[in-house]
């Protein structure tokens, strides 16, 4: 059986990324016709669910992956400033949907959770030092501490200190006010938001065929693993926010601007606590440095999380090498991603990145002790009974063409957008979900300018978002105001 539907705004993807840009464009214009298309049985089940996810509110506070060191020794800030001022978009869209009863009560997404640098040895220390002192010196990080002093650093995070001897040569960085995200939860509260306005529809259990640009609207096949059923859906405008899947879609689409791209799939474990009386010591996100080789989503952390309104406590992620690019997609995934486009980009990639993928392989290789010895030295005491592995998320990171090398490979989201403003993907990983707001305006920014043209989409958008089109990093006062509402209305401060 085959019918045919037309919509506005056509979504493939159930995870925050579809999730933000329906509510982002519900609020602007009540009477666009959405569907959402997810082809598991529910959404945020893939890269948005918990386990998945990193589930930190990335703000460039502990992520010194943000924060690269030159050869010269000179840190760069800027990237850090970026990301922390993109989270503070999240926090006040988010704020506005809970002030509206959109969201329900923030503990049901977002928890206030400390978040800290750790680092051993002189020169690490050196480094964080130096980090300290350029990022305090911005309004956007001024609550920052630093200490090196053991006493201090037990106050911070007790249960990492009680078995270190204060010789120890260690320095750590506090923020009080970080959050941890459970986006899978997030996720799900907008979208049983959405699934309450009249022109919302989700579709479950339904993966894309085919999509065909004809006449000016997209015509895109859909079909229903559970029951069987296609149709074709007619839509003015489509978003591909399918996490690793995207690539795939984008694919399909044989649009000009997808011409080139490629992905380098990355999976990742966790080392999540099973015992009760560790886990309640614990509250805070403490993130070290990254090993020699490894890619930046493999920085170490112990972090505290709040899933599903319960508390977890998880070290990792240890990455590794797959060729899915879902963590439920098929082993043959890269290789249906080859394409005659990005042959050269992929074939450069695999040239000059055989170190990580040596790296990745080594990492899939490792025992429950070896794993434990990298969660000692953040918990020197860990013991391995108390400890179980679990896989988190697959990432697919962007390939693209470059002259000099063939291809290169970004760690980092990218939207691709057709010029006519008809269909965007998002591409990427890391910052990912923490940055969905300002990721979905920049969508809507693109791919509705006429519609932005209009003054009452301007005047929404700057109650959903008090910053819009102004600068966080440039103007400390809207700084202020805004952190001071977000603080108190997500109970961060």
């Amino acid at each position: 059986m085959t019918t045919a539907n037309k919509v506005d705004v056509l979504l493939v993807g159930g995870g925050i990324m579809s999730a933000t840009l329906a509510a982002l464009l519900s609020a602007l214009d009540n009477t666009l016709n959405i569907l959402m298309v997810e082809q598991l049985n529910d959404v945020a089940l893939e890269s948005s669910d918990a386990l998945n996810n990193a589930g930190t509110g990335h703000a460039g506070y502990c992520e010194l992956n943000y924060t690269p060191q030159q050869a010269d020794g000179s840190i760069q800030i800027q990237r850090a400033l970026e990301i922390n001022a993109a989270f503070e978009v999240s926090l006040q869209f988010w704020s506005h949907l809970v002030e509206t009863n959109a969201l329900p009560a923030p503990k049901h997404f977002i928890n206030k959770t400390p978040h800290l640098s750790f680092v051993w040895g002189e020169k690490n220390s050196a480094f964080l030092k130096q980090r300290h002192a350029l990022l305090k010196q911005h309004p956007l990080f001024a609550e920052m501490q630093y200490s090196e002093d053991f006493n201090q650093l037990a106050a911070w995070m007790p249960l990492m200190m009680s078995q270190r001897k204060s010789t120890e040569k260690l320095a750590a960085t506090y923020v009080p006010h970080g959050a941890d995200v459970d986006f899978g939860a997030l996720t799900r509260h907008l979208v049983t938001n959405l699934k309450q306005q009249p022109n919302f529809s989700l579709l479950t259990h339904t993966r894309v065929k085919s999509l065909k640009k004809i006449h000016g609207s997209w015509h895109v096949a859909l079909h229903n693993k559970e029951n069987k059923h296609s149709q074709t859906v007619h839509a003015k405008f489509v978003f591909l926010g399918a996490g690793g899947g995207a690539l795939p879609l984008l694919q399909k689409t044989n649009i000009r601007e997808s011409m080139g791209y490629g992905g380098f799939p990355v999976s990742g474990q966790w080392l999540i606590c099973n015992n009760p009386e560790v886990i309640k010591q614990h509250q805070a996100k403490v993130y070290g440095k990254a090993a020699v080789g490894a890619p930046p989503m493999s920085v170490p952390h112990l972090d505290t999380r709040m899933i599903n309104g319960k508390s977890a406590l998880l070290f990792g992620p240890f990455a590794g090498f797959t060729t899915k690019f879902l963590k439920q997609g098929s082993v043959l995934d890269l290789a249906k991603s080859l394409k005659m486009n990005n042959l050269k980009a992929m074939l450069g990639v695999g040239r000059h990145n055989l170190d990580l993928t040596k790296y990745l392989v080594k990492e899939t290789k490792q025992t429950h002790e070896q794993r434990m010895q990298a969660l000692r030295e953040f918990l020197p005491q860990a013991q391995a009974a108390d400890w179980k592995l679990a896989s988190a998320g697959q990432r697919v990171q962007i390939i693209k063409n470059c002259e000099k090398k063939w291809g290169k490979l970004e760690f980092g989201t990218e939207i691709v957008a057709t010029e006519d403003g008809s269909l965007a993907a998002l591409l990427g990983a890391s910052p990912g979900a923490s940055v969905s707001v300002k990721a979905m305006l920049d969508v809507i920014e693109r791919c509705f300018a006429e519609q932005l043209k209009n003054e009452q989409w301007a005047k929404k958008l700057k109650a959903l978002i008090p910053s819009y089109q102004q600068s966080l990093i440039d103007d400390a006062d809207l700084l202020k105001q805004v952190r001071a509402r977000t603080l108190k209305t997500l109970q961060l401060g």
